[in-house]
């Protein structure tokens, strides 16, 4: 082969494989001067390097973000006073186009998810209390809520932070009432199997969680508590098994907990501390389920929000709120632990999505 062919080759290897290593992620804002809406950067899986910052879409509040199963359509929670949520499809060049606008049923929507068919999406709506069911269509646009859910009482003010789906049932934790509910899917509609699966201590503020992917296992971020209930399930049963906080022992200031995740491999467990500006980094027992703090890693920022894991499991990006930016850690796959690698500057960014 010619010489000057062999550079060429060489050329074109190379771009495909950087090409490959480049994968997209959404992220979510609050919109104001600076951000105007759902924006789609380049990451590469590789070096961890964020580029090629984009506005998918220009809408108001894209607080939350999920996508579909076939990843074709995205949703977003539009945190207003009037609530909404909305639909998009993915377009080839990252950008976003609206396919449906619709009231969330509640004030302030903050989270949303879908069920593994991608026909129904939960939506969480933190100052209205309720939580909303909306079927969706086979186009990815969403019809109005065939469900409502009102947690609120006579004594006591709902906030429902968030909603995921498993198997047959729907979990909310609702920061308001202290409570973690669980929804059975009964002839087609989800009933509230019980008032709460496990029984709150104080006022924790249950905000998120997460599940192991058998459904054994449930990790529940208390935001004002600045905590983390590790609850374990047999069968239609739950037990609270450990309790562990989420800040450094020396931090004694404020603090709201805020997001918490599992790593893919479910060794380890994460959890945004907003006020210590750090994220807790837990070692997880995998036959127990009980949890083991392993580093307290300042997030470079202030106000961390979401963080999400990349595909590879080899990196997390945190979104701070406050200082505008994502900051981007290498994750040590035996101990679990957070280095360090870079930040990218992003306007109020709230929700990350791979």
């Amino acid at each position: 082969m010619h010489y000057k062919h062999l550079i060429l080759l060489a050329l074109a290897i190379f771009s495909t494989k950087n090409y490959a290593q480049n994968i997209p992620l959404y992220v979510g804002t609050y919109t104001n001067e600076d951000a105007k809406g759902v924006y789609q950067l380049q990451f590469n899986t590789e070096t961890g390097t964020l580029s090629k910052q984009q506005l998918a879409i220009e809408i108001d509040n894209p607080s939350f973000l999920q996508y579909s199963p076939d990843r074709k359509y995205l949703y977003s929670t539009n945190a207003t006073n009037d609530g909404f949520v909305s639909s998009y499809t993915v377009n080839e060049d990252g950008t976003l186009t609206l396919l449906t606008r619709m009231r969330s049923h509640g004030v302030l929507p903050c989270h949303i998810s879908l069920n593994e068919a991608g026909d129904k999406a939960a939506v969480s709506n933190y100052r209205g209390g309720t939580v909303a069911i909306f079927p969706i269509n086979k186009d990815g646009s969403l019809n109005d809520a065939s469900q409502v859910f009102d947690h609120n009482s006579e004594g006591t003010k709902s906030h429902a932070h968030s909603a995921h789906f498993f198997n047959d049932d729907l979990f909310v934790a609702d920061l308001g009432t202290n409570s973690v509910f669980q929804y059975e899917l009964k002839k087609g509609e989800y009933k509230l199997d019980t008032d709460a699966i496990v029984k709150t201590k104080d006022n924790p503020g249950p905000r998120h969680f997460t599940m192991t992917k058998d459904g054994e296992f449930m990790y529940v971020i208390n935001e004002i508590g600045s905590s983390i209930t590790s609850i374990k399930r047999n069968g239609n049963k739950f037990k609270e098994i450990d309790f562990d906080s989420t800040l450094a022992e020396d931090y004694k200031g404020e603090n709201a907990s805020a997001d918490i995740h599992l790593s893919n491999d479910e060794k380890f467990l994460y959890a945004t501390n907003r006020g210590e500006n750090a994220i807790a980094v837990f070692e997880r027992n995998t036959k127990k389920g009980t949890i083991e703090k392993v580093q307290n890693v300042s997030v470079h920022g202030d106000w961390p929000r979401n963080f999400a894991m990349d595909p590879t499991g080899n990196f997390l990006i945190v979104a701070n709120r406050r200082s505008n930016n994502l900051v981007v850690f290498k994750i040590d796959q035996a101990s679990g632990k957070l280095t360090y690698l870079q930040e990218h500057k992003t306007p109020t960014p709230v929700c990350l999505l791979f």
